[in-house]
């Protein structure tokens, strides 16, 4: 039997959200000012820089499978707390071997 034909006659089911069964599950915005909570946390770790260790753990946690859309900018702001680790530990180093 070919496969192929058995999926073409079977429908296809919306992915539909679970509270509001008006909207598909990814029609609603997202948190944080529609930027997610990975990309506002980039952002404001520039001011903060314990927000990019906060979605480092968000990350970590798996966060993003609530929304897939978080994983772009959670993954970004643990690249940035690998970075700015990275950078204090040599500095501390550069400031110590004076």
């Amino acid at each position: 039997m070919d496969i192929g034909a058995n999926q073409r006659n079977e429908k296809y089911v919306p992915i539909m959200d679970s509270k509001d069964p008006q909207f598909g599950k990814f029609d609603k915005p997202l948190p944080c000012f529609g930027c997610g909570i990975g990309w506002f946390s980039l952002l404001l770790g520039f001011v903060c820089p314990l927000m990019w260790y906060y979605a480092t753990i968000l990350y970590f946690g798996n966060y993003y499978n609530k929304d897939p859309r978080e994983r772009v900018g959670l993954a970004a702001s643990a690249i940035s707390a690998l970075a700015f680790t990275i950078a204090v530990f040599v500095i501390i180093i550069v400031i110590t071997c004076k």
